[in-house]
This record gives C-alpha cells, structure tokens and sequence, in this order.
C-alpha cells in the first residue's frame, strides 16, 4: 500500500480527491506550476493514467511539506465544486498541521533535488568544488553541448505551455504584444551614474525584440539598459527573450540566463561567475569546469539579462549584499566573462555607477493606440464581447490613455471581460474612470464565485503594507499563513518561483503578479483596516519624485500607493470600502476626509514638476471636482518639466486638471523623454498658450501626433520643438500648420538640423502664410514670430485649406515680414532662389543674410532686388565673402534705389550693410513741399534734398587708384538726395586726397565726407581748407590731426528744416531758404596739431579766400606768444572771419594784454573772452554791422596788481567798452584799489565784474571811499561771504543817485567810523543795504550819528540777526541817534530788518514845543529822555511800519511811547501794525496817539488778534479820518457795536479808495450797514468783503450801492453766502461798474443763472475773473465763454471745481494778456480737451494752465502735447488726478522715483524732443516742480 495511504488513515478520502482532481487535469497543472515553479508536469507523465499522474502530482506536492499541501487543499475547496461533506473532511483532515507527521514534514523538506525535479536529473553539487581535470577538445565540446541543451530544454519545459506575465499567469487567454521600443543617444556619467547629454529618443521605426542586440562582431555596445516605467512589461520582456530563445529564434546566443535582482539581493556571500551562472541558475550534469571554460571562449554569444536594476541594493561591505551589484559591475566592463552581452532593466531615474559609459539605452514606452487594439483583439479572441471591448475603448478617452500603460492594458480587458456580459454598452467603461477603480474591479473579477471575502483581502493588504514599509517583495511559506496563500492563488493575487541562494539552497518564493498590486492591497488595508488610524494613514499620502534614489539601504516600492490612497478617497468607492470595513462608515468618511484635506494643502505648495504630476494623479483619482480647481488655480503661470520621462497618461492626466483653470498656462517640457503619442492627450485643452519641448526626446511619429494635435489647441501662443533633433521632413510638416494655429506667436524649431533647401522652403511658408511675423535661422536657432490680425485669422478659422483668397493676399501685402538666414550656406543660386520668391511676398521689414556664401555676384543681385523687395529697414550681407573688386559694382546695383538710406561696407569687419527709409510714394507731405519751393526758386532745384542717404566705405583698402572707379559707382547715388560718405579707415593718403579733391565737384552736393584715418600729412590736411572755395555745399571741416579725424560736412540746418518740413503755406518760407546760406557760417576745427607760425600763415593764406562768414576753432597742447601774436596779425586779413576760438589750448600769462590789444587794433573785434589761459573765444562784427559796443573777459588768468595798469591801459584805448570781467584772478585789496584809481580811465559803460578776487573789508571801504571820484557808477554789489561777489555797475552818463549793498562783510568797531565818513562824502549814495555785517545796535547807533550831509534823502537797510530778538524801544532808540531827520521807520522781525529813511539836514523843533509835549508823557527818566529824542529826530516821519512785533513784553511801555510819539508825528501818512501782539491798554495807547494823526492816509491793522475791547477803542479812532485812502482791518473780529463804530467813521472818509474786511464776520446786517456807509466813498477803487458770511439780504444793499462807485476797480466778494437770486442781483448791479477790472466771486452757490447774467455784459475793462466752486454747468461756462471770447484786457481766469463736462471753453479769437487758465477738477474728459487745447494757441501770453483732477488720459496727454511747443511764454502746468492711473500727467514726480506715465513721456518728448527751445533749460529750473503735479516752463523761449 502506497506510504502516503498509511499515513492518512483514511484510504476513502485520498480516492475521493484522486477522482474530483481527475476531472480537471488542467487545472492541476495549473496549481503543480504556482507551488512548483520548476517541475515539469508533462515530459515524463505522458504514459500514465489520469488517476496515477494525479497520485504521482499528489505526492509532489506533499512532500514539500504542511505549509504547501495546506495552502493547495484551501485551493481546492475555494475553486472547484467540492461537495461539502467531502470540504469539511478535506479541510478537518489536511487543512491543519494535526494531518501531518513530523516525520513527513522534515522528509519533504529534506528531499533531494531529483525528487523535487524529477524531469531532469543531475548532480546537486558546487561548481567551486569540482576538481579541474585536463579533458579533450572533444570532450569539452560535449560537455558543453550537453549543458547547451539541458539549458535550452529548461526554458522550454518552463515557458512551453504559457508566456508569462509578471510571474503567475491567470486562467484567461494568454497575450503579448511587445511595446514601443526606441533607442536613446546619450551617454552615461560613470562617476553620477546618470545619463548625461540630451537624452534622445531615436526617431525611425521602432525597435524590434531582435534588434535590441547588434550581433555583428566587435559592433556597437555590449551592455543594454532596457528603460521602462512600472507597468511598461520589463520583466515580461525579459521572459519574452527566454521563450524566444527557447524557441529558436535568437540562434545567434548559444546561452541565456535571466536573473532578477530581486532574488540576487538575498544573497549575502561573494559570487563569482560559474557559481552565478550554475547554482543560481542551472548546473551541469558532468564537469562544471569545462562546461564554464567553453562558456569563456564563447562568451560573445552568451546573453545575460538582469530584471529589476532599479531594485539593486548599494554595495554594504565586501560580503554584503550589493556583491551581487559588483560582480554585474564587473560583468558590464568586461573583466569577468569578457565579450558576453549583458542587458539590464530599469525604471528611468539615476542609474548606478557600475553600467558603463558606452551603454546602449532603450526606452520601453508603452503602447499607441494600435497596439491597445491588437492587445484587445488578442485578449478577446473567438470571444463575442471583443466588438464590444473595442467600442467602449474607443469611447472613452481616459480607460485608454490607461491602457497606453501595458499591465493597466491587461487589467482593463481583464474589467471588461467581466463586466460587459452584465452591463449595457457604455455603462461596462463607466465603472473604471481611474486606476484604483480598474484595480478595485479586477479583484472583484478574480473572485472565483463573486464573493469576495473581507478578512482575507485585508490580511493580504496587511502582508502588502508590511513588504513595502521593509522593501520586501519576496514572501516565504513561514511568512503567510496556507489559507491566505490559498486565497492569494485563488484570486490570481499571488504568484510563486523556486528561490537559489546557493547550491542546495532554494525553496518557493511567493510574490505579488505586479508590485501596482501589491500598493493596492496595501491602500486597500490602510483605508478599510481598523486597525489604521487617521495620522498613520496621512503619513503614506506623500508625493515622491520620479528620480530613482539608490542611495537608500532598502528599495522604495511605495510609487503608486498615495495614487491608489487618492483614488480609495473617491465617493465611488465608498460602498467597497464599507463591505471591506464591515460596515463602518464613519471610519471610511473620516479617513477619506484626511486624504482630500492633506491633498489641498499639497495644493498650495510650490512643487517641482515631478511632484505635479504626481500630485495631478492623485488629484484625479479622487474625482473632486473642488479639488481639481483648487489645484489648477495654484498651478504657476509657468509650469516647468524639466528632466523625467512622461507618458500619455501623465500628460493625459495633467490636460484633465488643467480644464479646470480659468486662467492661461505655459507648458514647458525641458528634456523630458516624452511617448509618441503622448501628444494625442494635449488636444482640445484650451488652456494652454505657451507650449515648450525643447530638447525633450520626443520621436518623428511623436511629432506626428502633435502636428495633428495642435490646431486643436485653439489658445496656444508658443510652441517650442528646440533641441530635438527632428529631420527636415517633420520640421516642414510642424512648419505647415502654422496657418491653421489662429493665436499663436512664436514656434521655436531651434536646435534641429535643416539644410538649405529646407530653409527655403520655410521661406517660401513664412512669404506665403499672413501670420508671419519674422523667420530667424542661425546656426542652431530657427525661429518663427508671429502676429495675426483679427481679420486674418477669421479667414483662416473659414478656409484652414492654406488657399489664398483675395482678402488673405490683401493681409499678406499689408504685413511686414523680417528674414533672418544668417550663417545657413546660403550661395548665388539660393539668392536667386530667394530673390524670385521675396518678389512675391508682402513687404520686407529686414532681410538679414549675413554668414553665408553669396560673394561678390550673389551680394550684386542682392543689391540689384533690394528697390524691388520692398524692404523697409535693412538689408544685412555681411561675411558673404564681398571683395574689393565687388564693391564698384554693390554702389552701381543700389544706385537707383530710392529707398537707401545707409550703406555701410567694411572690408576688415566683413560688414555690408544696407539701411532704408520710407518709400517715396509713401511720403507725401515733403514731395508737396519739395513742389511748392521748386515753383518759387527753380534756381535751388539741384540743391532740394530729397532724401539723405549714408554710404559708409571704411576700412576697405581702398587707395588712390580706386578713386576714380568708385566716383563713377557713386555718381547715380548723387542725385537722389543728400548724399553722406564716408572713406574712413582707408590708406588714401596725400595723393589720394589730393585726387578727392579734384573728383568731389563731380559728385554733386555732399553732406559729409569723412576722410579720417587715411595717413594724411598736415600739409594735405591744411590743404583741404582750399576745398571751402571750391565745394559750395561745404560748410564745416573739423580736423584732429593726431587721431585722424577728418570730416566735412555740409550744411545741417537745410535739412534739419526739410526734415521737420516749413510749412509750405508761407511765402516767407522761400525766402528764408533763397537766402538762408549766406547767413550760415562755415566753421574750420583744427584740433592735435601743432600751431606754429608758418603753419597758420599757410593756414591763413587758404583761408583767405574762403566765402564767409567763417568760423575758425583752434586747439593745441600748447600755443606761443608768436605763434598767438602771428594769428592775431591775419587778422585783419580775414574781413570773413567771425569767430576765433582757441579750445583747450594752453596760452602764456601774456595772452591777456595781446589779446586786450586785439580790442583797439582790430575794430571788427566785438567780445573777446579768455579764461583759465587755456580758453580764448574772440567774436568779430560782419562788414554790414556798424561799429558798436565791445566787451572782454579775462577770467582765472592769474591778474594781480602788477598786472592791472598795464591792462587798463591797453582797454583804455577802446571807443565803447561795455563789459569787462576779471572774476578769478588774483587781484586782492591793492590790486584794486590800483584799478579803482585807474577806473576813471577806462570807457567802461556797463559791467565790471571782480568777484572771486580774494577782497578783504580794505576793499568794500575803499569802494565806498572812490564812489564820488566815479561819477558814472550806478550800482555796486559787494559779498565778501561764500559767494565772493564784486560787482560794479556803470552808466553812460553821470548818475545823481547810486546804490550799494553790501553783504557778509564782518566790519570791526573800527571800520565803522570809516564807513560813516565814506558815506558822509559819497552825496550820489542814496541807498546802502547793509546784510549780515556784524553790526551790532550800538555800533549802528554810531554809524547813524556819524552820517552826515548837506542835504538829500539816504536810506540804510539793515539786515541783522539781532532784529528779530530786538524790542521795539531799543530800535527806536537807535533811530534816535540819527544825524538827520528821521522821515520813515520800518521794522520787519520776519526779515530781520530795520529800514530808516533819512533827509539832511535836520530840522530843529522849537525846544518849548518839545518841553510841553513830554511834561504829558507818563514815563520815566530813561523813556522821557528817548522820546525827546524821537521828537527831534523824527519830526518830519511820515511812515511808521511794525510787523510781527510785540508790544507786550516791557510792560506796555513801547505802546505808551508810541502813544507819545505819535502824538509828535503831524506829518505822518502811514501807519502799519501787522501780525502783531498787542494787549487791550496798549490798544488804547495806540488809539489815543492814532487819533491826533488826522493827516492819516493809510492804515493797515490787518492779522492781528484783537479783543472786542480793544477793537472798538481802535474803532472809535477812525473818526475825524477824513483824509484815510487806504484802510485794511483783516481779520479783526468785528462785532455789532465794533461795526457800528466803523460804519460811522466810514461815512466820513470820502476820499477812501481801498477798504479790504476779509474774515471780519460781518454777515448780512452788517454788510447793510457798510453798504450805506460807502454811498459817499465815490472815489473807491477795491472792495474786499470775502469770508463774511453775507447772503441774499446783504448783497442785495450793496448791489444798490454799486452803480454808485463809478471809480470801482476791484471787488472780491468769494466765499460768502450767495445763492443764484443775489447772484443775479449782483450781477446785474456790476454791469453798471464800467470801470471794473477783477471781479472775484468763487465758492458761491450762484449757478448758471448769475453766469449769464454777468454773460449779458461784462465789464469792458475786466482782467481777472474768478468763478471757482461756484455751482456752474455746461450752460453758464459756454456764456461766459462766449461773453470772454476775444477779451483785449483778460489776464487770469478761474473756473475750477464747476461741472463743465461739454461745456468746456472754446476761445475763437485771440486773447492776448490772458496769463492764467484755472480748470481743475471741472469734469474735463479726453473728448473735451481737443476744443481746449486749439484754445490755448490764441492765447500767446499764457503763462501758467492748471487742469489737475479731471478726467484725462494718455489721449488728452498727446493733444496737449501738440500745442505746448507753441507756447513760448509758459511757465507751470499742472495736470494729475484721478486720470493719472490711466496714464496721466503728473508735473515731476518725487526724487527717486524714475518710471513716468505714458503721457508725461509723451508731452517730455514732445518738449524735450530735437529742435525744441525747452531742451535747453537750466536743469535746476526743470527739477523745481513739487509734488503738486508742477511743470515749470522758461519765463520767455530763448532767442536763435
């Protein structure tokens, strides 16, 4: 009986299962694979029976031990009908340990090999250990033939029945359809491990399984590295070699062993070959030695395959596991096994350091959508749901962009053949939207009976987290539990292989089919598991990078488990959750929850591009709408990808996140490996406007795909193919969609290899297509610009059929194209290529063909096309191989080209250039004025420019000998316009010039001719003077003899006014320009060179005959005494000269007395000016202009005293000397005072200037001393501070009067006795200002008693510090003092000045008089002593004037002297008290001496604060005032009673004529009680009752009194109460007020109705109107607009803050005085402000236009701009406010703000622009504007 029968005990249950197991022999064979990956199940069972091969399998399996035979009964009682009497004894029986014995357990596992493999026998023994025995060739040879065999027969017997998979295969059909395969170019760095270059995806067809290896010998790489992303089918395709081997295909290796390196790293020991290839693999039966010898000698048709590089381990130690990496390292370069071909697979990341540099690479990428079909065809074979799998994926996008990933491929049919028996079309794809939803209906597919059991599936996710937190992938028996192998195995999750360690060593592996699976069951765990909290779930929800990390001492395999975690947080796949969680939904919602909130905040952050798609996958397996906007909206405007391969699910997946953003988006795809269909995923997203594939590996048919993808992107803007090295072919066919993208700008095809004929088919694309903006080739770069029109692109968008219609060929002429060929071998037969298809095409903005090969024939024809290529900027040739010989006939060919603006050739530089201006017939306006001069002067016909042109032939060689051809070339040029040339840099030399200039009159008239760096001798460069005789276009010739420099030039100013065109309405123009040149001055500038006598007698001598007015410009390092002496001599000789200036020329300290002489010797000498000794300029009279005034300035030349009698006798002998400057020289008090003594002499008649002379006080004092013995002086101005001025002003005739002021002179206690006596002599002195001269009161005290005179008036000013500080009684006690009589007292602490006019002599006062008027003073000694004086001294004062003083701070006793004083004062006039501080006593002292005033003509008590007392006591001293002008009570609060007091005073004053009461509060009842005080003030002229708050009632008395005011001039009524009834009152009441100027009555409510009634007559006579915030519109500006209009006396106008919006001023005739325009915040819009600025031109003395705070934009901005150059008188515009954001004025902006709005550019440039009079402002002036929005203009434009 069999042993295994007696063990059981139960012989019935062994039979039973021996029967049920018969009746499906496949399905046993099945599981014999999955439990014993290497036995054969067929080859040697073939003869028995059902039954006994079912037996004999039985006891296989048994014998491997408990762990095994438990797992196989769980599996038969899972997947067969079993009936369940026979499970429950079957699982009762062997489904626990109790069914077997020890004793069974440790035999199986202890049995020997044989038994294990009982199909193919042999030793189990060390190949290290077998002896090395001497054998025969022979027999070697069939050893190895042998092990040959018994190796492919392995393969065979292993791969014979099924093509693997990942492993286990399932029960369904078997399919392979092999991926794309591509090759790279690149190398590796083999010290980083990673590949270096641009990695490149070859284009081609793809690479077949048996190309991978090049069999030819000695050719290409030995190593292979197969590259793929998880999923792709690398282990499949490493399978798929050993099954192709086994059958015969690959004939070329003799030997192929696969290993994984996921079973390598478990071995732990140093390996060498034999033992790699023999114990881990398959070891002979017979002589392992000889077997492995022959393997060496054959080596180069051994294969070796390593599956899984990416899982290698890093090396540890010398025993660790990354021995394994080292002997593959050796392997790979060689010293091991050399010759023998190694392949690799990997996922794409950093590659490790072993792989050699010369590695060939191969990208696995997947499957296009054919190979998705055939793999569906395949896998639905003879199958009735095939049909149906094919039309729900071509239904669905997205389950087909899964399927491009080859293991989602087989898990998507795998779904779909489970699910479209039960579902209706359509509804089968519904269910797998995502990844994790497609993994989620596999294992509900591999449920054998649709029941899916909870525990287990968790276990097994527990098993799958457990292997991925510890990197394990390989399980053994003791690791899981039999029932969950059997459950594994069951639902095909679980695949099983023999594992080697070593000879002996092996036993059955257990892995999940793919590690996808195994994170999915992990995430299935960690979602559904109880046992995992919320924070440890969050933890595994982390984006990782797509680079592989091998640095780490265990693998990463967690690549797709945040995806799967993403996809589980998906609402559908709550119920499966819930089934798997038993029902525990709240825990499912949480953990849910967590995952989405963990993702949002990934959302926020600042990833890199490897993270974004990342975080894109596991955005969209959530299907979150919310989620997918947020993350789309914190996507960056630039998306980088730069450096990671991506597949068509990435970009897929990416399209599908990007349909939720709002916003545009640039794609930039830098060095990404990209599959070629990966394009497919991009069309239709409408986001996208910037796509960039520079350098990203994509292939010829990938570019294919995107072609047709592209005018499917409708918003793209930028496409970039750069560095992807694409064939000429699909460069032309990206090139050819062109017209069908409507918005895009620019598509990048650098970096692609085209040739010539390519270009110029692209040529022809950019010629013909209406979008092309610009073609740019060089080198590398090949670039299109495009810009299409609106119009352009709706035809294109109707017609993407590249037809032309009408309206197109229209588009394409209005364009302009710029063609960039540089350096692209273009020769002569492209030129003419591109010549005939540039004729056709629209107009050329530049052609630049720079770099190539055109040489001299190619450059002509150029040359000859270029007035027909209509090319409208530049023609660029250079580096095209141009000649000297070519050059003649490059000037001939471009003769007749109108539009030839520049031409520049440079031979040296290889430079051929050609410039071009506006076609003729385009420029209409100069040929309407070129017709309009020709028909008033026929005779400057030949001398119109039409146009100016440059032809620049420098550093070409040219000699002498070339001259002559080269005039002949230029002679067509000529007479098309003003012609510049330019002959620099050459080798012409003497001869050459001296030929020039007999060819140049044949030439016609020139504008410039540069002859610089030619090798002239100064001879010849002397010589060309002659030429101003001969050339009559030549009018400048500046020279610098040592540089070379040589230019002459013509006259600028006639083309500057062709230019800028006089308009030809004026006749006056043609006479301007009939005799413009005569008054043009020819100027000669010689500069580095050496001055000497014979050299300016020669220069002389050719000037003589020189047409003038002449110019001469001299400069020199240094020029002699006679070599300056001989110049002035030919001075007389050359009547033409008017100009002599001698620049940056060192002259001798005895220049100034030659050139002073040149002043009397030479009458046509005007000014002569010197300064420094190195700068002398001598300006000479025409022969027209009679004899005049001269002046001479001899400025820093070092004059001292020694000096002066010499020069005042040589200025002496000049008729009329106007000026004379001797600033900065070294004169010092004795030098002048010699020239003080020598003064009398000299007919000096305007201004001596000394400032910067080192004057000490002697100085001052001795001026002041001189004053009488220089009758003629009418002014002198003396600061001896920092500014170190001394200036003395002169008359033609005798002056009675003079003025002196004199500044910072800190006079000593003992100058000022010397200069009361200087002043006492000086009777013309009649005004001395006296500022910061260290006066003190006492020493001005002196200086007033010691001040005497026969008689007249002398006024001194003082200007101290101490004047502030000063009391009023201590300044009246230095008036005191004075010698004269005191007729005027000013006192102004603002200023710090004292001002006392005094009359000599003194008139004494009768003693008895004084006597009795100071016994009624109340005073004491001191006080009653100092108004004594006052009285005698001040007897006659008629003005007494105090501002900001305090009459409170000595006890009132300044205000009881003034009381005294004034009482003396019977002659004073004016008294004024201003801003100052009186109490009310002082009040009443002040009105007790006012009332005895009753000559008073003027009284101003204005600004001060007063209180109700102490303004009616001043009140009731206005009566009697009958003879007051002028009364200003400002700003006193003047109360009824007060008011009363002053209307009564009023009512006398018959003879006022200025009352001003602003801020007195006077109101309506006040206002009628003024109102009938002034009836009798008939002689008033101003009236100021502003900010009184008067009303209707008010104004409507003192509209009855106005008509009665004949003499009325002002009247300021703003800021009061008026509404529009007492304005209309008022304003018909003014009418009458003939004599009215100024009329202000702003921030009123007086409305339209007061504006036309002023409208209806304003005043004759009226110069200022001011109306602001007075509630006017439209209406009541327009009146008062026409009422103004032509007004011959306005001078301001202000209507600000009224709503003129339509009704903004319009003037129709001119208003000459008109000064000030105020218009601001007036609601003034761009449309508005055209009527306005056309005002301001006929308004000539504007001065200053405020438009700030009204709607005005860059619009309004350009029409101001236009009229601000006319207006010469303009001084401040302000121009800000609200419309500044949109570009508006703001006057000058804050320092250190540089950036200006667009319309402050425009109107500076308009101002500031060439030829304009502002450009030439002071810059301080132009930097003096606020914040305010000032812009300040000149006071008046500067003269010619």
């Amino acid at each position: 009986m069999d042993p295994v029968d007696l063990q059981l005990g139960n012989k019935n249950l062994w039979s039973c299962l021996v029967r049920l197991l018969s009746k499906d022999p496949e399905w046993l064979n099945a599981k014999m694979k999955f439990f014993l990956p290497n036995t054969d199940v067929d080859s040697r069972n073939e003869t028995l029976d059902p039954e006994q091969r079912v037996i004999l399998q039985l006891n296989k399996l048994h014998v491997q031990g408990s762990a095994t035979w438990q797992s196989f009964i769980h599996c038969v009682c899972m997947q067969l009908e079993v009936p369940l009497e026979l499970e429950v004894l079957l699982l009762s029986t062997f489904g626990c340990d109790d069914g077997f014995t020890s004793q069974l357990g440790a035999e199986g596992k202890s049995l020997p090999e044989s038994q294990l493999h009982q199909g193919l026998k042999r030793p189990h023994q060390s190949c290290g250990s077998s002896p090395c025995r001497k054998r025969c060739r022979k027999q070697q040879l069939e050893l190895a033939k042998k092990y040959l065999q018994l190796l492919r027969t392995s393969a065979q017997q292993r791969y014979g029945s099924r093509i693997p998979g990942s492993g286990q295969p399932h029960t369904f059909h078997q399919v392979y359809v092999p991926p794309i395969l591509r090759r790279a170019t690149a190398s590796l760095d083999t010290q980083e491990g990673a590949i270096m270059g641009d990695l490149k995806v070859e284009d081609g067809t793809d690479v077949s399984i048996s190309d991978l290896f090049n069999t030819r010998v000695n050719k290409g790489p030995r190593v292979t590295v197969l590259l793929g992303k998880s999923g792709m089918g690398k282990t499949t395709l490493a399978h798929r070699l050993c099954q192709k081997w086994a059958e015969g295909h690959l004939d070329y290796f003799q030997a192929l062993f696969l290993f994984e390196f996921r079973q390598l790293n478990l071995i732990t020991r140093f390996l060498t070959p034999s033992q790699l290839l023999f114990d881990l693999y398959l070891s002979p039966e017979l002589d392992p030695d000889a077997v492995f010898q022959y393997l060496e000698k054959n080596a180069d048709q051994v294969l070796l395959i390593f599956d899984g590089l990416d899982e290698a381990l890093q090396p540890t130690g010398p025993d660790g596991p990354g021995s394994v990496l080292t002997l593959f390292s050796r392997l790979c370069h060689g010293t091991l096994l050399p010759g023998c071909r190694v392949m690799a697979t990997s996922r794409p990341g950093k590659l490790p350091a072993c792989l050699p540099a010369e590695a060939a690479m191969v990208y696995m990428l997947g499957f296009d959508g054919p190979r998705v079909e055939e793999y569906v065809n395949h896998f639905f074979s003879a199958q009735p749901s095939r049909e149906g799998a094919l039309a729900e994926l071509q239904t669905n996008g997205r389950l087909r962009s899964l399927c491009a990933v080859p293991a989602l491929c087989q898990v998507a049919c795998l779904c779909l053949h489970h699910l479209l028996p039960d579902h209706a079309p359509g509804q089968s794809v519904a269910l797998l939207p995502t990844m994790t939803q497609l993994y989620m209906q596999m294992v509900l597919a591999l449920s054998p009976r649709g029941h899916l059991p909870t525990t287990s599936l968790l276990d097994l996710g527990e098993l799958a987290l457990r292997g991925l937190e510890t990197g394990k992938v390989i399980f053994y028996a003791k690791d899981i539990a039999p029932p969950l192998i059997a459950f594994g195995a069951t639902h095909s999750l679980l695949t099983s292989f023999c594992v080697r360690t070593g000879p002996g060593h092996q036993q059955t592996g257990y892995a999940f089919t793919h590690v996808s699976l195994q994170e999915f069951l992990a995430a299935l765990y960690l979602m559904a598991s109880p046992k995992v909290d919320k924070d440890t779930l969050t933890q595994h929800v982390t984006l990782h990078s797509r680079w592989v990390q091998r640095t780490k001492a265990r693998l990463n395999l967690s690549d797709h488990l945040p995806t799967f975690l993403a996809g589980l947080a998906s609402c559908t796949c709550r119920p499966f959750l819930s089934h798997l969680a038993q029902g525990n939904e709240d825990c499912i919602d949480t953990k849910q929850a967590a995952v989405v909130q963990v993702l949002k905040k990934l959302a926020t952050r600042k990833l890199t591009g490897p993270k974004v798609v990342e975080l894109c996958h596991c955005v969209n397996e959530t299907q979150e709408p919310e989620l997918a906007s947020l993350t789309a909206q914190n996507l960056p405007y630039q998306l980088p990808f730069h450096n990671f391969p991506l597949t068509c699910t990435d970009l897929a997946t990416l399209t599908n996140i990007l349909e939720h953003r709002e916003a545009p988006i640039h794609l930039d795809f830098d060095g990404c490996p990209l599959e070629p269909h990966c394009p497919e995923a991009l069309v239709g997203c409408g986001q996208i406007e910037n796509l960039r594939l520079a350098g990203s590996k994509i292939t010829a048919r990938g570019i294919s795909h995107l072609v047709k993808a592209l005018p499917l992107c409708p918003q793209l803007e930028e496409v970039s193919f750069r560095d992807n090295q694409l064939s000429d072919q699909v460069v032309l066919n990206i090139v050819e969609v062109l017209p069908h993208l409507p918005r895009l700008r620019k598509l990048d095809l650098s970096g692609n290899s085209v040739c010539v004929s390519t270009l110029l088919c692209m040529a022809r694309v950019a010629v013909t297509c209406p979008t092309v903006r610009m073609l740019q080739a060089r080198k590398a770069d090949l670039i299109f610009l495009l810009s299409p029109p609106t119009e352009t692109t709706a035809e294109l968008q109707r017609a993407p059929d590249l037809q032309e219609s009408d309206g197109q060929r229209k588009g394409a002429q209005s364009r302009s194209l710029t063609l960039r060929l540089q350096k692209c071998q273009l020769q002569v037969h492209d030129a003419e290529t591109l010549i005939a298809l540039l004729q056709e095409g629209p107009h050329l903005e530049e052609v630049d063909l720079s770099g190539n090969q055109l040489e001299d024939e190619g450059c002509r024809l150029m040359a000859e096309a270029a007035s027909q290529l209509h090319i409208a900027r530049k023609l660029d040739l250079s580096d095209n191989g141009l000649s000297l010989a070519g050059v003649p006939c490059v000037l001939r060919a471009v003769s007749a080209c109108w539009t030839l603006a520049e031409l520049r050739i440079s031979l040296q530089h290889k430079t051929v250039v050609f410039m071009f201006a506006q076609e003729p017939q385009e420029q209409e306006g100069p040929q309407e004025r070129a017709a309009f001069l020709d028909s008033l002067t026929l005779q400057m016909h030949s001398e119109l420019p039409l146009s100016s042109r440059r032809i620049r032939l420098t550093h070409c060689g040219l000699q002498a000998k070339h001259l002559e051809q080269l005039c002949k070339a230029l002679g067509g040029s000529c007479h098309l316009g003003h012609l510049h040339l330019d002959f620099s840099g050459n080798a012409l030399g003497d001869e050459g010039a001296t030929r020039l200039a007999q060819l140049l009159p044949g030439l016609g008239a020139l504008q410039s001719l540069n002859l610089s760096e030619n090798g002239l001798s100064l001879d010849a460069v002397l010589g060309l003077a002659r030429c101003f005789s001969t050339l009559q276009w030549l009018f400048h010739l500046d020279i610098s003899f040592e540089s070379q420099h040589i230019l002459l030039r013509g006259d600028k100013t006639g083309r500057d006014i062709w230019a800028t065109g006089s308009s030809p309405d004026f006749p006056a123009g043609a006479e301007f320009l009939g005799f413009h040149r005569r008054c043009i001055p020819r100027s000669l500038r010689l500069s580095e060179c050496p001055l000497e006598p014979p050299s300016l007698t020669h220069l002389c001598a050719t000037l003589k005959e020189c047409p003038g007015p002449l110019e001469l410009q001299l400069s020199c390092e240094f020029l002699s005494d006679q070599s300056l002496k001989t110049l002035l001599d030919c001075l007389p000789r050359l009547p033409q000269l008017s100009l002599l200036q001698l620049s940056q020329t060192g002259l001798s300290p005895k220049s100034p007395f030659l050139l002073a002489n040149t002043l009397s010797l030479c009458p046509r000498v005007k000014k002569v000016d010197l300064r420094s000794l190195h700068h002398a300029t001598l300006h000479f009279r025409s022969n027209e202009e009679q004899e005049g005034v001269c002046c001479g300035r001899f400025t820093g030349c070092s004059l001292s005293q020694e000096h002066v009698e010499s020069l005042c006798r040589l200025l002496s002998k000049c008729k009329d000397l106007s000026q004379v400057d001797l600033s900065a020289n070294l004169l010092g008090d004795s030098g002048l005072r010699c020239l003080l003594e020598c003064l009398p002499q000299v007919p000096i008649s305007g201004l001596l200037d000394l400032s910067h002379n080192s004057f000490s006080q002697e100085s001052a004092l001795y001026l002041v001393e001189t004053l009488p013995s220089c009758p003629r002086v009418r002014e002198a101005t003396v600061n001896l501070g920092s500014e170190q001025s001394f200036r003395i002003h002169f008359s033609k005739e005798d002056q009675a009067r003079k003025t002196l002021r004199l500044s910072e002179c800190s006079f000593q206690p003992e100058h000022v006795s010397r200069l009361a006596t200087g002043l006492s002599q000086s009777q013309q002195l009649t005004e001395l200002t006296l500022t910061q001269c260290c006066l003190d009161q006492e020493q001005l005290a002196i200086l007033l008693s010691l001040v005497g005179r026969p008689a007249g008036l002398f006024i001194l000013r003082v200007q101290e510090r101490w004047a502030d500080r000063a009391g009023i009684l201590s300044l009246l006690e230095v008036c005191a003092q004075a010698s004269g009589s005191v007729t005027e007292i000013s006192v102004s602490k603002t200023q710090q000045q004292l001002c006392v006019q005094l009359e000599f002599p003194r008139r004494e006062e009768n003693p008895e008089a004084v006597a009795l008027r100071l016994a009624h003073c109340d005073l004491g000694t001191h006080h009653s002593l100092l108004v004594g004086q006052l009285m005698e001294t001040c007897a006659r004062l008629q003005q007494l004037s105090f501002s900001q003083v305090n009459l409170c701070e000595d006890n009132d006793a300044s205000s009881l002297l003034l009381q005294n004083l004034l009482l003396s004062l019977s002659e004073l006039k004016t008294f004024r008290l201003t801003s100052s501080c009186v109490n009310t006593e002082g009040l009443a002292h002040l009105a007790s001496g006012l009332g005895h005033c009753h000559h008073l003509e003027e009284l101003d008590l204005s600004n001060n604060q007063f209180d109700e007392e102490g303004t009616k006591v001043l009140m009731r001293a206005l009566e009697g005032k009958w003879m007051l002008k002028r009364l200003d009570l400002s700003h006193l609060l003047l109360n009824s009673s007060a008011l009363t007091l002053l209307t009564h005073g009023l009512s006398h004053m018959t003879r006022l004529q200025s009352l001003r009461l602003n801020r007195n509060s006077i109101g309506d009842v006040g206002c009628c009680h003024l109102s009938e005080a002034l009836r009798a003030a008939t002689s008033l002229e101003e009236l100021d009752l502003s900010h009184n708050q008067i009303g209707d009632a008010g104004v409507q008395h003192l509209a009855t009194i106005l008509p009665g005011l004949p003499e009325l001039r002002k009247i300021d009524l703003s800021v009061n109460s008026i509404s529009p009834a007492g304005g209309m009152q008022l304003a018909e009441s003014l009418v009458l007020c003939r004599h009215l100027q100024e009329l202000m009555l702003g921030c009123n409510a007086l409305g339209d109705p007061t504006a036309l009634g002023l409208a209806r007559e304003l005043p004759q006579h009226l110069r200022v109107l001011h109306l602001p915030f007075s509630h006017l519109g439209p209406g009541g500006a327009l009146s008062l607009t026409q009422a103004l209009d032509g007004s011959p006396h306005l001078e301001e106008i202000s209507l600000a803050e009224n709503n003129l919006a339509g009704g903004v001023l319009r003037f129709c005739k001119e208003l000459p005085l008109l000064r000030q325009i105020d218009l601001v915040s007036c609601k003034i819009d761009n449309q508005t402000i055209k009527l306005l600025t056309s005002s301001f031109t006929r308004c000539p003395a504007l001065e200053v236009i405020l438009l700030s705070w009204n709607l005005l934009g860059d619009e309004a901005a350009a029409e101001l701009a236009q009229v601000l150059p006319q207006m010469g008188r303009l001084k401040r515009v302000e121009y800000e406010g609200p419309g500044e954001e949109r570009g508006g004025l703001k006057g000058d902006l804050p320092p250190g703000n540089t950036k200006r709005p667009p319309a402050w550019r425009r109107i500076r440039s308009q101002l500031l622009g060439p030829g304009s009079w502002l450009k030439d402002w002071p810059r301080g002036l132009a930097s003096k504007s606020s914040a305010s929005g000032i812009t300040p203009f000149p006071a008046t434009q500067p003269s010619a």
